[in-house]
């Protein structure tokens, strides 16, 4: 059997192999952040895809730690489907953010604070993380485990409405409509947004849709999708009309048109993929819009 540490070692291979992760800190960071730490003792449940009608988990064998250091998705709370999540599309996440030692991090959404952990390593202990978490079980775990980490600041809090203050990288790890004024205001200088933007598909408000990158630079926002995604709602940044713009326009399947977001006020446009009363997602990149107002 494999040492523990090897197992790791491994872990993050798969994991870079998988998401294509180019950050190397962000690697030796699963490598070496102990998962089995976040999620209590074992046996564990993974997420194992079946047919209709069945529970879609499997119960490992014992409470061996080596279990977790695969690219599975693990349960955090089964009956609601929450799980730790698969460790190759957060590390796709993590790697876009482009982090860097002594940044600010934002982690909305944190669960129980594995990939917290994860953001903190990168960053440093002269970054800073502020994790927010809306639920109280799920906050009061994460808070307890990443005491140890004097960098790391845990709130309680709805993510879409609290401000974590100026930040070089914001990652929202549930599914909006749109971005929030808050977190975009939030952003300094070159600081960028991750958010996946998705179509509700349950009666929970569980959704699909895109992860959305938003890059503030000095002429405006870059926007670009980076991947699909299915996950979890974000409460406090959903709204039923733009969930069904949001809809219609995935199904015209040019979301890789995607260049800018707009804040200024406009009437909307063939340039406008979706158009809101605070935002833009627009095919225009942020260097065109700026000639034209110049021009």
């Amino acid at each position: 059997m494999i040492d523990l540490e090897v197992a790791r070692q491994l872990y993050a291979e798969e994991v870079r192999a998988v998401s294509n992760v180019r950050s190397v800190p962000l690697m030796k960071a699963f490598a070496t952040v102990p998962r089995e730490r976040f999620l209590g003792p074992g046996p564990w449940q993974i997420y194992a895809p079946v047919p209709p009608g069945c529970f879609p988990y499997r119960t490992t064998d014992d409470a061996d730690p080596r279990h977790l250091y695969h690219n599975v998705l693990v349960a955090i709370d089964p009956t609601r489907r929450l799980n730790n999540g698969q460790p190759s599309f957060l590390a796709l996440c993590l790697d876009a953010l482009d982090l860097q030692a002594g940044d600010h991090a934002v982690h909305i959404g944190c669960g129980v604070g594995y990939y917290t952990a994860i953001l903190a390593a990168v960053v440093g202990p002269h970054g800073h993380v502020t994790a927010i978490e809306l639920d109280p079980d799920l906050a009061a775990r994460a808070r307890d485990n990443l005491s140890d980490l004097p960098h790391v600041v845990v709130t309680r809090a709805d993510g879409s409405e609290h401000d974590p203050g100026p930040s070089d990288a914001i990652f929202v790890n549930a599914g909006a409509t749109h971005p929030r004024s808050i977190w975009l205001d939030s952003l300094r200088p070159g600081g960028r947004l991750l958010v996946p933007l998705t179509v509700a598909v349950d009666a929970l408000g569980h959704g699909r849709g895109g992860m959305l990158k938003i890059t503030q630079h000095p002429r405006g926002f870059a926007a670009r999708f980076i991947s699909e995604v299915g996950i979890f709602p974000c409460i406090g940044a959903r709204d039923t009309e733009l969930n069904n713009r949001l809809e219609a326009a995935f199904r015209r399947n040019t979301w890789e048109s995607v260049q800018s977001l707009r804040r200024d006020f406009h009437e909307p446009a063939e340039t406008c993929w979706l158009h809101g009363e605070a935002f833009c997602l627009s095919t225009l990149s942020d260097e065109n819009r700026s000639a034209r107002k110049e021009g």
